[in-house]
């Protein structure tokens, strides 16, 4: 379990390493070859999906699995898979606006009907789905439920997404870091820079994650004790003769 003062610099470090990467990558490294200027995107379009695909929603569907586990199953893990379900909508839209951002002097179009620019689209899709079906009940037994099977299913997805690539001839390019046969694509500064990119945005994905967490806990309290001040009045009114 986290510490309370690692959770109290979780924010602060976050926000440093993204400073730290921003300023690697657009005043340190060098520029590339053949994109030029533009490979500054790699330290932070595949950082992002990398968030976006498999930690946060990964983290939503785990804690989803853990849920219907009887075992395993608590209130806590419900609204693990929830917060983490919205953090994952936010950085979906991010990769998106990244991709289309470097997809446009690359592809010359802002969007392209890409295999994997297609099923990223459509788990963000998904997500909001999965958001909407949290508000389609009240009972929070049920809810919890099928919000929970709905993301276990959705997450068939996320290996479409890494394998498209592979399994269809698409525009977008393959691995960004390694080969084939998992040598290093970049070196020196732009693989320190590229690293550091993921653990700044992983870091800033707990971050957030821990933020809408709270909420979420501030709010059942809320509305348990909106629920007992209810009962309470309720008890108390006089009949009238």
């Amino acid at each position: 379990m986290m510490t309370e003062l690692s959770r109290r610099a979780l924010g602060p470090l976050s926000l440093l390493l993204l400073a730290l990467t921003f300023w690697l990558g657009y005043f340190v490294t060098p520029p590339d070859q053949v994109q030029g200027d533009l490979v500054r995107l790699l330290y932070i379009h595949p950082a992002m999906a990398w968030v976006a695909l498999y930690v946060s929603f990964g983290t939503a569907t785990v804690a989803s699995a853990m849920y219907l586990w009887p075992r395993t199953r608590s209130d806590a893990l419900d609204r693990i898979a929830h917060s983490a379900m919205e953090v994952s909508v936010f950085f979906i839209a991010l990769t998106l606006i990244t991709g289309s951002i470097w997809g446009r002097p690359t592809w010359g179009v802002w969007w392209a009907w890409d295999a994997r620019l297609t099923s990223t689209a459509i788990l963000g899709v998904f997500a909001l789905g999965y958001l909407a079906l949290r508000r389609a009940n009240d009972d929070r037994e049920v809810r919890a439920r099928r919000s929970a099977v709905f993301a276990i299913l959705t997450a068939i997805n996320v290996p479409i997404i890494h394998f498209s690539v592979i399994w269809w001839k698409t525009l977008h390019q393959g691995a960004s870091v390694f080969t084939s046969n998992r040598t290093l694509k970049v070196h020196g500064s732009m693989a320190f820079t590229l690293l550091l990119s993921f653990v700044a945005f992983t870091l800033t994905f707990f971050w957030f994650l821990r933020i809408r967490y709270r909420i979420e806990v501030a709010r059942d309290h809320q509305s348990h004790r909106k629920l007992v001040s209810s009962i309470e009045q309720r008890r108390n009114e006089v009949p009238a003769s």
